[in-house]
């Protein structure tokens, strides 16, 4: 007994230095490429850049997530995800528009945004979903991670982002028609988030250090500071990083489009995957999971709505973001994997079969950027979508009602038709 009082007592004692050096880390993340940008670049390869920069960008996006989590004690649930979600993504957004900016001034460029785009909604669900629901199912001995009804607003406004993403390519660009729509849907979606219930969240690492220490106008003063230093370490980077990986590219004879497609991602969301994975291992693995899903939301209005306005006041004509027959076949893939994705989510149970074949199927084509890859796994997403809306009732019947703006809350009560991943069994 004397054991486990001590060893608590332990515990409580370090927790705090533990979160001090974790923030220190984050802190110090962005100091060496802030030094290096105010001599001027000090003449530091391509690939120095890529990892200095990168690295700041991951010290800033820690720091975003922290002044979120600290703002979920005072706003509505969904929207403290949705801002978690859009702070979360804000160096992807930085990195992307830069591209869309200088496609204006350079049409090569219009590949990269697309890629960056592309890569960073896949990386999301591939990656982010399935890694996190595979976490929650190992943590809590379980065959499913159940998703809170809460998010059945984030569900909805995915279904809809995605089904209008098909369309996109029928015009051969990404053009400010599409901005209105993607746009108008990220906005309705942040007045009914706002309308939601405010509800306190349990904090956790240096979020919980600076909540426990200061008040009310404290934790504000914090996050503000946060934000403002985060914002500058992602200013003076997001540039400089996004230009060295095409460097890279072509001088070591590398696809740049394939760096700026997977590599600018996962740098910019790593501390948002990070956290989603500290949620399912204390097993809060529907919170984290809701995370990732708004910030799929995120990426699939505001971020892809933000592109062509981007390149259209940088060229200075209402022309569209182009698309070329590759930029095409990604986007279509894209659409297909979310597809897939949120009919899965749609019964608000999330499998770990089903977790695994996502990440199954990510991983295989990821290593073979074909085109034929690319059309075969665009018919495989499509027809294992058609085939979960046929064998699953309850999938089907949660997805269209979804689809059509109401609640679940209008289909009663109703018992689960089967064990999870019966659809996939």
């Amino acid at each position: 007994m004397n054991t486990n009082m001590n060893t608590k007592k332990s515990d409580r004692h370090h927790l705090p230095r533990r979160d001090l050096l974790w923030f220190g880390f984050a802190l110090a993340l962005p100091i060496p490429w802030a030094i290096a940008e105010a001599w001027g670049g000090l003449g530091i390869a391509a690939e120095w850049v890529a990892i200095m920069a990168g690295t700041s960008i991951l010290g800033a996006a820690f720091m975003l997530s922290w002044a979120c989590e600290l703002a979920e004690r005072e706003i509505p649930q969904s929207l403290a995800l949705l801002l978690l979600a859009l702070m979360g993504v804000l160096p992807e957004y930085a990195v992307d528009l830069h591209f869309a900016w200088t496609a204006g001034k350079d049409p090569s460029y219009a590949a990269y945004a697309v890629a960056n785009m592309t890569g960073a909604n896949r990386l999301l669900i591939g990656l982010g979903w399935a890694m996190v629901v595979l976490l929650g199912c190992r943590r809590s001995k379980t065959d499913a991670l159940t998703i809170n009804p809460s998010q059945q607003l984030e569900i909805r406004y995915l279904i809809w982002a995605t089904l209008y993403s098909f369309l996109i390519p029928l015009s051969g660009s990404i053009n400010l028609f599409d901005s209105v729509v993607l746009l108008a849907l990220f906005l309705s979606w942040v007045r009914e988030a706002m309308r939601g219930e405010e509800s306190e969240t349990e904090l956790d690492g240096p979020a919980l250090l600076i909540d426990a220490e200061f008040k009310r106008t404290g934790r504000r003063i914090w996050s503000a500071l946060l934000f403002v230093f985060a914002g500058f370490a992602i200013f003076i980077s997001a540039e400089p990083f996004a230009e060295s990986l095409v460097s890279v590219g072509r001088s070591r004879a590398i696809d740049e489009f394939l760096l700026v497609q997977w590599v600018a991602p996962l740098a910019s969301e790593a501390p948002e995957f990070v956290i989603a994975l500290i949620f399912a291992w204390k097993l809060r693995g529907s919170v984290g999971l809701g995370a990732l899903i708004s910030s799929k939301v995120n990426q699939w209005t505001l971020l892809v709505g933000a592109l062509p306005i981007a390149y259209a006041i940088s060229l200075g004509s209402f022309s569209g973001l182009p698309l070329d027959a590759r930029q095409t076949q990604e986007l279509l893939l894209t659409s297909a994997q979310s597809l897939f994705a949120v009919i899965l989510a749609a019964d608000f149970r999330f499998g770990r079969r089903e977790a695994l074949l996502l990440a199954v199927l990510f991983g295989v084509q990821l290593y073979f950027p074909n085109a034929a890859v690319r059309w075969a796994f665009t018919g495989i997403y499509l027809a294992l979508s058609a085939y979960v809306l046929w064998v699953s009732p309850l999938t089907r019947r949660r997805f269209f009602l979804l689809l059509r703006g109401k609640t679940l809350d209008d289909l009663g009560s109703e018992a689960p038709d089967g064990p999870p991943d019966a659809a996939l069994t």
